[in-house]
């Protein structure tokens, strides 16, 4: 139990070996984790059936018709078309994603962005330098330490010394993310419009118009159920898709013993190298087809912020992958005694008894297979908004026990529009045939590349990001790196090349959709990027600040203002431009920095850092509120009171420290006493309902220093110091005053202008498809909740 906490954690000794790696998964796999009990660890292995695994488990339906969309020629090609599934299913799905890559998840988060925050812990990568020394002491901020002699830290040096290192492990990082909401959008599209191909069975005289507006209808109403959250979808999905593995194992059984047993024999891999040899080309270019057996891997890694690590691997390990073994090996029993029936393959192998029920489940398993996918865009959009590489959108948490079941309404809707146009695109496609099966292979057909091409180059992203996880995170032995690496690497260049040949038959529809997030990703992240240094170049000094006295040059008027910005550190340069054109400032200033840091969640208790900026009659502070990419923003009555509660514990711990020493603040804050901090949280009686452990920051201007409050105790402080005591009841009451007196918030409202001399891409990117995101997406008034008439946006322009 004690290993599963440090895989967790990323800590994982040098001296494990690959098969130490595989047995500990296992024993993690039915070991039940410390926070599922084993009931609701099998509900949840049931609930992800109906969300990860209807795309992986609908392959069945298409793959030996895109594999001989001409027939089989011979027995030998189905069995080594077989065995060639068979090592995919275990090489890629089972061990290197069930077994290695979902052990890579950060605290239960999984895609490329949370291989790329474990990254950036363990190394300087992150290109926003907002991180601050406090950071790394979180808790969940953690991460092992690399002997200074070894491989991984010369590999350390090296990606941090190069910017060039680390824009491209993002440029990477964005790759696989627009991939896989390409195919968010590809996959729906195409299993919905095979689903309502069905209707022709009945009646073949049907336009394909109808099909295609069936389709719509039935996207519309998948895409909105999303909103009931993944927790609600799962139970509804989830006995179909139960059904469905089900019902393909069954089927698979008794075709394996009423046709040819011996197809068993694929189990041997020397006939995939028999059936590459006899194929030639035609045989490579059909590794397209059997690349269709693993779509829908790549979102499983993605999904796992929805569900337990344990609950994915038990319903993989004990349902999905037994049941695809016993569905294919059946297919092609069938088919070595029909060689020309590949292209209606499932449907003509079903005994003639159960014919209709089966088909009646296979069109609800391939309305639901797109739901993997969907759910997959949500999480990696969320974890991409936390790095600065997404427009800002709405985050709805859907569920209050597990935080990682989130949904976007704008991205949802965005999907449905995209999915809708591109089931339209079918319309006038010849490719509706008299039969559900014809139809649904057929489209599957066309669409094999376009699935394969963003599956494949996930799946790359995916082992090259591992290689520096295995040695950063993990310290895994070269020679174990090595073994992962040229695995992962042989088998997916081995698809890639042959996906590349058909890439004029749709295979560059997910490269175009891909282009198009990839440049409004990266856009997005150039402006939010030098936006951030802009502030840091031009923030204000304290010199000048310190010049203007406690007046600030200005009327103080009753009131707290919540100044809104980037910085940690220092003050913006916003505020001077504030203080210059108005005639007032309130009584109390704030300096407020919402950042994102690399790790999955900020405890509650650690979230809040405050510290003083200058004396203490100019009644300035600055607090740094700090969140994961998993957290959800508080509605702006619950972020205040913490807000100001944090506030209140900082001015008793401070005005308590002067009694102790009259050295500089830096040294008198190190030198504090437990009883002291308790005895300030006890007096506390300001805000009932906030937290009691809170993490401050109290320091001089440029350095900030931690400390956190333990949970109050009964001890009583005799303080000698009464002009001390007096001043903190002053200074208490004043700011109980001013926030009686109302609060306002002030956001700056940077925009971002090209310079005249700069080239025309540049201009283009932030003069215009920056602009244009800027306003379309949510505004941080939105995003923190902000009322309205409490609301002050301050505007200035600076250019790049």
């Amino acid at each position: 139990m004690m290993f599963w906490v440090e895989v967790q954690s990323g800590n994982l000794h040098s001296r494990s070996t690959y098969y130490y790696l595989v047995l500990s998964s296992l024993l993690m796999l039915f070991s039940f984790a410390q926070k599922f009990s084993a009931l609701l660890l099998l509900r949840l292995a049931y609930q992800s059936l109906g969300v990860v695994y209807g795309d992986l488990g609908t392959s069945p339906l298409y793959v030996f018709y895109n594999t001989f969309p001409h027939g089989a020629k011979d027995r030998e090609d189905v069995i080594g078309a077989l065995s060639l599934i068979i090592y995919s299913l275990t090489l890629v799905p089972l061990l290197k994603y069930v077994f290695i890559v979902l052990r890579a998840n950060d605290n239960g988060q999984g895609g490329t962005f949370a291989l790329y925050s474990l990254l950036c812990r363990h190394a300087n990568l992150k290109i926003i330098p907002n991180q601050h020394r406090t950071d790394e002491e979180l808790t969940t901020y953690s991460r092992a330490t690399i002997h200074e002699r070894s491989f991984a830290a010369k590999t350390k040096r090296w990606l941090e010394t190069h910017a060039f290192n680390k824009n491209s492990i993002l440029m990477l990082v964005l790759v696989g993310t627009c991939m896989v909401i390409g195919d968010g959008i590809l996959t729906p599209a195409i299993s919905v419009l095979s689903a309502a191909g069905g209707i022709k069975v009945n009646r073949p005289d049907v336009d394909s118009g109808v099909v295609v507006l069936v389709a719509v209808v039935i996207l519309v109403g998948l895409f909105s159920l999303q909103h009931y959250g993944t927790d609600r979808v799962g139970w509804l999905f989830a006995p179909i898709v139960l059904l469905w593995f089900l019902l393909i194992g069954g089927i698979g059984m008794y075709n394996i013993w009423n046709y040819d047993s011996s197809v068993l024999k694929a189990f041997s891999p020397v006939y995939i190298y028999r059936y590459l040899r006899r194929g030639g080309r035609e045989g490579w270019t059909s590794l397209g087809g059997i690349l269709l057996s693993i779509t829908g891997t790549e979102a499983l890694f993605a999904d796992l912020a929805h569900f337990p690590v344990s609950s994915v691997q038990i319903a993989f390990t004990l349902v999905v992958f037994p049941c695809l073994l016993l569905a294919y090996s059946g297919q092609a029993a069938y088919l070595l005694l029909n060689l020309d029936h590949t292209k209606d393959a499932f449907y003509r192998s079903i005994p003639e008894k159960i014919y209709w029920p089966v088909f009646v489940v296979a069109t609800a398993a391939a309305i639901v297979a797109s739901q993997a996918t969907i759910t997959a865009t949500f999480s990696i959009i969320k974890q991409a908004l936390a790095h600065g590489c997404f427009p800002r959108v709405k985050v709805v948490h859907t569920s209050k026990n597990f935080l990682g079941q989130i949904y976007i309404p704008d991205m949802n809707w965005i999907l449905m529009i995209l999915c809708i146009a591109v089931t339209a695109g079918f319309k006038n496609q010849n490719q509706i045939g008299n039969a559900y099966g014809m139809f649904l292979s057929e489209v599957k057909y066309i669409c094999n590349v376009t699935t394969g091409t963003a599956v494949v180059l996930v799946m790359l992203v995916t082992t090259l990001l591992m290689i520096l996880i295995m040695l950063l995170v993990w310290h895994c032995h070269w020679i174990l790196v090595v073994i992962f690496t040229l695995t992962s690497l042989v088998v997916e260049c081995t698809y890639f090349s042959a996906v590349l040949f058909k890439v004029d038959q749709g295979g560059w529809a997910p490269l175009v959709i891909a282009g198009v997030f990839f440049i409004i990703m990266y856009v997005w992240h150039y402006g939010t990027l030098k936006r951030y240094e802009f502030e840091m170049h031009s923030k204000v000094s304290m010199a000048w600040v310190l010049g203007l006295g406690p007046s600030l040059g200005l009327v103080r008027v009753p009131g707290v203002g919540l100044v809104y910005t980037e910085l940690a550190s220092g003050v913006p340069h916003i505020f001077s431009h504030f203080i210059t054109n108005l005639p007032a400032i309130h009584s109390v200033v704030v300096f407020v920095c919402v950042k994102y840091l690399p790790v999955y969640t900020v405890p509650e208790e650690e979230r809040f850092l405050v510290k003083r900026i200058g004396p203490k009659n100019f009644h300035m502070f600055r607090c740094v509120a700090r969140y994961g990419y998993k957290d959800l923003h508080k509605k702006d009555d619950d972020f205040e009171k913490k807000l100001f509660h944090n506030l209140f514990v900082f001015v008793k711990l401070e005005s308590m420290m002067e009694g102790f020493s009259d050295s500089d603040e830096y040294s008198l804050y190190g030198q504090q006493t437990v009883e002291s901090r308790d005895a300030v949280l006890n007096n506390n009686n300001n805000d009932n309902t906030a937290s009691s452990n809170v993490d401050l920051s109290i320091s001089t201007v440029d350095s900030i220093v931690p400390v956190r409050s333990p949970s109050p105790v009964n001890i009583t402080v005799q303080s000698s110091d009464r002009v001390s005591s007096h001043t903190e009841v002053d200074e208490l009451e004043f700011l109980n005053n001013c926030r009686d007196a109302g609060v306002v918030h002030i956001l700056g409202n940077t925009v971002v202008r090209a310079r005249r001399d700069s080239r025309f891409y540049k201009k283009i990117a932030v003069d215009y498809i920056y602009a244009f995101l800027r306003k379309i997406c949510r505004e941080h008034s939105v995003i923190f909740n902000i009322p309205h008439e409490s609301l002050l946006n301050v505007g200035q322009i600076f250019y790049v």
